[in-house]
């Protein structure tokens, strides 16, 4: 019989209460040791080739004594666990054992004996030293091979001298030192040998030359290109609703704006494909990312959608989205990083590395936000791929802004410029940079039914303010007494539980209203009014569109980036006259009305007038469905920013001058017994070319003439022969980087000629020049296309 004191009897409860956490913890103990098994041999996992199974390890890049060190110690800790654990678990078994006795058989099924516990323990370190052994076997395998293999191509993995590669020997230096700072380097096989150097310097990016004993079958195999598809016209836009996803708010509202315009997407579609008739359109592979409504960029806009916040942004890109899926091209969307970064292959690591294949996409659409992004984690492949970019930029991006040494050099660099793209990518809301390309957004089209209902429902004294919140209306209390004398005025301001104090107590203010119901809030409107803020937004188009007159401030001196914050930092010296130039410019009277506000006269006078005029609704064609459709088609169709420049460099002469100058002697024309500049687009023979007076941009010289600058054709008169026959004496030529350039200066009588061609700019201007600029015709209601662009 065996007799046990209380004390004895306290301390073995104890020591139980202690010992059942402590078996887990030897379990988790085990575990980990596993898992740092893997970890200690250097990553290997993580670092394999594209080819290789998930859980091979490469013993090329094992690490030795090292490993087997770690291995050995692990396995020596295990055993010494066992043996203190021995005794604690005989004590445990026995008292078990002494529980059981008087519990039944419920003890022995609750409790696992503390044999288990120890079979377990031995069990890991049994693993543990098999798998010692069994690397140190294949790592003393793998030390004999490779001694073998280096002895045999010492001689042929050092750096080449070829004067085809000059910065190879200079890149490997570099992976010398730096291989280990970005764990994309040993996803693509590099292992701190000069051969794995060469081969990821020679196959995965270009800077070395192919190793003459590699394989090279795989290496010069590109991938075949896929059989050209004809891009259909589509009119069910329910998978693009499913393709935009769901979860922001943002996504939300551009949903259902472009599920309300399903039926004019549908039918505009069908003029434009009765227009272009049998033409071949390919179908391109495009990606969308949204870039502004992604987490890591802050999505600062989806929180303030229901908040009057700004929507123009999400109108256009709703309207991108239906266009090129309209148009009948493949689309893949993304508003996270991880989404960009899964569709363009992006190997793991911290962006170093070039893609893990070829861009599957022939265009893709972002924005400044999404453009970093990209930039971050594509490594080389961005500079390989940036020309199949396009940006949406809503204020747009110059030429002196957009070229990096250029800007640096002279004072134009910003946040967001200095890209050395092709400015020809930056796409803008409205057509106010020829230097870029104009993409737009629609408006609602109303049939003639609709005009018909809001003839007969205006108000002829109703006006709604321009500005959904309450800081427009600061300040704004003479301007609102004015125009309340005349006018019942509606505001639709946001607001929580408070009315806006901004807001006087006469303004009837609806609160933020959702699009259909401001829609008929204009409808019956007569005047809609802006205080000056925000600026180019799409609200005047829209209010034009339901027949209202537009009324905006006239900026004296104008706004741009020398004197208001609001443009600081933007890319672009433009200079905006009025709260919407497009409006201003090219829709105008009696839609559009510009005043000085600051002279109450002439304020009061333009209320007067306005309440006087009838309008019908007014939609300009380039912001219809139709009009959009037909524009990006044509981008698309003809824009090619990835082919070789074809013009010839400056000053270099053409065996025959393609101009002639135009019978009243004013400008130059591209003669008709000229060829055509092949691949040029806009066509060549479209070309007017003009000298503008000293100060004055290309721009405003062409607007001047009831034409539009094409930046596109500032090759074709980069040349001394451009000033002869324009009859201008260039005692010298000189050819030098600057965006006013090519340009006569008069005082010297010198003619001067670009040598950067992403510099050629219409904007800009200086006293001291007189630029030759190049201009083009267009067509009635698209002034993004020419006569001919289609």
């Amino acid at each position: 019989m065996i007799t046990v004191n209380p004390d004895g009897k306290i301390m073995v409860r104890r020591c139980l209460v202690t010992l059942r956490p402590f078996r887990l913890f030897v379990l988790g103990i085990g575990f980990f040791s596993l898992c740092f098994l893997m970890t200690s041999l250097g990553g290997q996992l993580s670092a394999r080739r594209p080819g290789d199974s998930p859980f091979t390890i490469r013993t090329e890049v094992l690490g030795g004594p090292e490993s087997r060190g770690v291995l050995r110690k692990m396995s020596d800790l295990l055993e010494l666990m066992a043996k203190r654990m021995d005794a604690l678990a005989r004590l445990e078994n026995g008292s078990e054992l002494h529980r059981a006795s008087g519990d039944g058989h419920f003890a022995a099924d609750r409790f696992p004996p503390g044999a288990g516990l120890m079979e377990r323990i031995q069990a890991i370190a049994q693993n543990v030293s098999d798998i010692a052994v069994k690397v140190d076997q294949i790592l003393r395998h793998s030390l004999i091979l490779h001694s073998k293999v280096s002895e045999g191509r010492r001689d042929q993995c050092e750096a080449p001298s070829d004067p085809k590669f000059p910065d190879c020997s200079g890149k490997v230096e570099w992976m010398r030192a730096r291989w280990t700072s970005d764990p994309c380097y040993a996803f693509f096989g590099v292992d701190g040998t000069e051969c794995s150097f060469l081969i990821y310097l020679s196959e995965v990016e270009w800077f070395c030359p192919p190793l003459p004993w590699r394989n090279q079958t795989a290496t010069q195999m590109a991938p075949k290109p896929l059989p050209k598809v004809q891009a259909v016209f589509r009119s069910n836009l329910s998978h693009l609703l499913e393709l935009m996803g769901s979860g922001k708010e943002s996504l939300i509202f551009m949903k259902k704006r472009t599920k309300r315009l399903t039926a004019q997407w549908a039918l505009a579609a069908q003029r434009l494909a009765q227009k272009l008739g049998s033409v071949w359109r390919d179908q391109k592979q495009i990606l969308v990312h949204i870039g502004f409504l992604t987490e890591e960029s802050g999505d600062v806009f989806s929180p303030r959608v229901l908040k009057g916040g700004p929507l123009g942004e999400m109108v256009q890109w709703a309207d991108i989205l239906a266009t090129l899926y309209v148009l009948g091209h493949g689309l893949r969307i993304t508003v996270s990083l991880k989404e960009l970064q899964s569709n363009l292959g992006v190997p793991p690591g911290r962006g170093n590395c070039p893609l893990t294949m070829p861009l599957p996409f022939d265009l893709i659409y972002t924005d400044y936000h999404g453009l970093q992004q990209m930039k971050q984690h594509m490594g080389l492949s961005f500079k390989k791929y940036r020309c199949r970019i396009r940006v949406i930029d809503t204020f747009g991006t110059e030429p002196a802004y957009n070229h990096e040494e250029y800007a640096t050099l002279h004072g134009y660099r910003t946040n967001w410029g200095y890209w050395n793209l092709n400015p020809k990518q930056f796409m803008t809301m409205f057509p106010h940079t020829p230097d870029n390309s104009f993409m737009g957004f629609v408006s609602e089209e109303l049939n003639e039914t609709e005009k018909q209902l809001i003839r007969g429902g205006k108000a002829s004294n109703m006006a709604v303010v321009y500005g959904k919140e309450a800081s427009i209306w600061k300040g704004k209390d003479k301007f609102l007494g004015v125009l309340n004398k005349y006018m019942e005025i509606h505001g639709t301001v946001y607001y929580e539980s408070q009315r806006p104090p901004e807001v006087p107590a006469f303004v009837k203010n609806h609160g933020l209203l959702p699009q259909p119901e401001f829609q008929q809030l204009l409808r019956k409107a007569k005047l809609f009014i802006g205080f000056g803020f925000p600026y180019e937004g799409p609200a005047p188009l829209e209010a034009i569109a339901n027949g209202c007159v537009f009324l905006q401030a006239r900026f004296s001196p104008p706004h741009s980036s020398l004197n208001h914050e609001f443009f600081r930092g933007k890319p672009t010296s433009r200079e905006l006259f009025s709260q919407h130039p497009y409006a201003e410019n090219f829709i105008g009277k009696p839609h559009v009305w510009t005043v000085d506000y600051n002279n109450s006269e002439e304020f009061e006078a333009a209320i007067k007038a306005i309440m006087r005029t009838q309008v019908d609704p007014y939609l300009p064609y380039e912001y219809s469905c139709e009009g959009m459709l037909e524009r990006i088609h044509a981008y698309i169709q003809h824009q090619d920013f990835c082919a070789a420049p074809g013009p010839v460099p400056p000053g270099a002469r053409a065996p025959q001058s393609p101009f002639v100058l135009a019978p009243n002697a004013t400008h130059l024309e591209w003669a008709q017994n000229a060829s055509s500049a092949p691949g040029a687009w806009p066509p060549a023979h479209s070309l007017r070319a003009w000298l503008a007076a000293a100060g004055r941009a290309c721009t405003d010289a062409c607007l001047d003439r009831g034409l539009i600058c094409e930046p596109s054709f500032f090759p074709f008169l980069n040349s001394r022969d451009a000033f002869q026959k324009l009859q201008v004496p260039c005692d010298s030529t000189e050819s030098e980087m600057n965006h006013l350039y090519p340009a006569f200066a008069q005082p010297g009588r010198e003619c001067f000629l670009q040598k950067e061609p992403l510099l050629f700019s219409c904007a800009g201007s200086s006293t001291k020049y007189h630029r030759l600029c190049p201009c083009r015709d267009f067509r009635k209601g698209q002034v993004a296309l020419c006569q001919d662009c289609l």
